[in-house]
């Protein structure tokens, strides 16, 4: 098979791509509420001819390119959510809404993909299927906005891609992949990354007079802050093994500021290296919340839902995506490593029951998730992406699906279903109050289900 016949697919409509790129980034949408995107997105792929099958309510889709032959099935995810960073310069005025980790240009190279795969001759040798997947809700921000979706009924999972996983969106998938935009120079795939457990804690107290009458109240600031204290004394106790990185921001800090804090929030995420030790550092810092609590005379409601599962990148999926990224970068551009990450990404729930590899590609310079992020080659970002994103489905797809049958022969992933994967996962939520005031003065603490 000739790959340049395939490059030359997604270059015929670079400028489209392109075009791609500066709208979404002029359109950011935090995850569930990527609508515009979603409508942007929809019009050009009916464009092309693809049937799509729409999440509905929530934003999102996907849609299948069938070769025609038997073989496997590989999906190819593209992000659309943003960020919220006010300080950005080119954020959204009016939400804060920022693409500063770059997955508009995911959506523009899968858009650029789907484009390519309608070219003339390009499925030709090719087995198998091709699952195109334009997803929400990476980011894990707006907590409060997605556990009123969750109370709805609307989503059952705080991000895009279990959500898609529990709705059968990647029912019959057998691989699947990702290239996500990043500074720096040439491409990198590590050998995977941390999980992320959500935690939203409200402290509760009684109000009255800051200077008149505090002794009348109780202070659900104190109690929080006591809590944070006592959490960030576990610290020593976490293993180096795990990677924990637990980071709290108060949300809430109270109404008025002459009367004590009745009502007061904190969001966290608590990542980790695995599954056991995220419940077990969870369990941790549950007790600790509710001991300070009850240490102020407090109540504390925990709502922890899960966010991400640890990623872990298919070896043989990484030696591919060299191979290919081969075409375009020189091999010391090329970093393919054991490292591992401790940021989080939902893709960490797709690798759980199905081999992955998300790699990087640079394009943008600035720290990812800061103000000063900004794409500066969106030509690499999006079309060379695109480029080695098909060049992978070729290798994977040709001679009958060979290298994908490999690959599937070789996995090893941490779950053998995905029913028993989400136990897993689900077992990490517990929402209910930690502390029980009994009436013969004892008091209960209850740190999980």
């Amino acid at each position: 098979m000739s790959y340049e016949k395939l490059y030359n697919a997604v270059e015929k409509h670079k400028d489209m791509i392109l075009e791609a790129e500066r709208h979404i980034w002029k359109n950011p949408e935090p995850g569930y509420r990527e609508w515009k995107t979603h409508a942007y997105l929809k019009e050009r792929y009916e464009a092309f001819g693809y049937e799509l099958c729409e999440a509905g309510d929530i934003p999102g889709f996907y849609t299948d390119i069938d070769t025609g032959k038997p073989g496997p099935t590989i999906a190819v995810f593209g992000e659309m959510d943003s960020l919220i960073i006010p300080s950005h310069p080119e954020c959204d005025k009016e939400t804060g809404a920022v693409h500063a980790c770059g997955h508009h240009c995911q959506s523009a190279a899968l858009l650029g993909l789907a484009a390519a795969l309608k070219e003339p001759g390009v499925l030709e040798g090719l087995c198998g299927k091709i699952r195109l997947i334009a997803v929400p809700a990476e980011e894990g921000v707006e907590i409060d906005f997605r556990l009123g979706l969750k109370k709805d009924g609307i989503i059952k999972y705080m991000c895009g891609k279990p959500e898609f996983l529990h709705r059968g969106y990647l029912d019959g998938v057998d691989l699947a992949m990702m290239i996500h935009t990043s500074g720096g120079e040439g491409l990198s795939c590590p050998k995977g990354s941390n999980g992320a457990l959500i935690k939203y804690a409200t402290f509760t107290g009684k109000s009255a007079h800051a200077g008149g009458s505090p002794h009348k109240g109780i202070n659900a600031l104190y109690a929080a802050t006591t809590a944070l204290s006592a959490a960030n004394a576990l610290r020593e106790t976490f293993q180096e093994k795990d990677t924990v990185r637990y980071h709290p921001i108060i949300t809430k800090g109270g109404n008025v500021v002459n009367a004590i804090p009745d009502e007061v929030i904190t969001e966290s995420y608590l990542r980790a290296a695995t599954v056991p030790a995220m419940k077990n550092e969870s369990l941790k810092i549950n007790r600790a919340f509710a001991g300070a609590a009850a240490a102020m005379g407090c109540g504390v409601r925990f709502t922890d839902v899960h966010g991400f599962a640890p990623r872990y990148n298919d070896p043989n999926l990484k030696a591919i995506f060299k191979e290919i990224g081969l075409d375009f970068f020189k091999e010391e551009e090329i970093r393919i490593t054991d490292n591992w990450g401790t940021a989080s990404s939902d893709m960490g729930d797709i690798a759980c029951v199905i081999p992955c590899v998300h790699p990087y590609i640079c394009g943008a310079q600035g720290a990812s998730h800061g103000p000063e992020w900004m794409i500066v080659d969106p030509y690499t970002a999006c079309v060379v992406s695109a480029k080695i994103q098909l060049g992978m489905i070729a290798k994977l797809l040709e001679n009958g699906g060979e290298k994908a049958k490999y690959v599937l022969a070789n996995k090893n992933v941490p779950y053998a279903s995905k029913e028993e994967y989400f136990a897993a996962v689900d077992s990490l939520s517990f929402e209910g109050e930690g502390v029980i005031y009994n009436e013969d003065g004892t008091v209960t603490l209850k740190i999980e289900e």
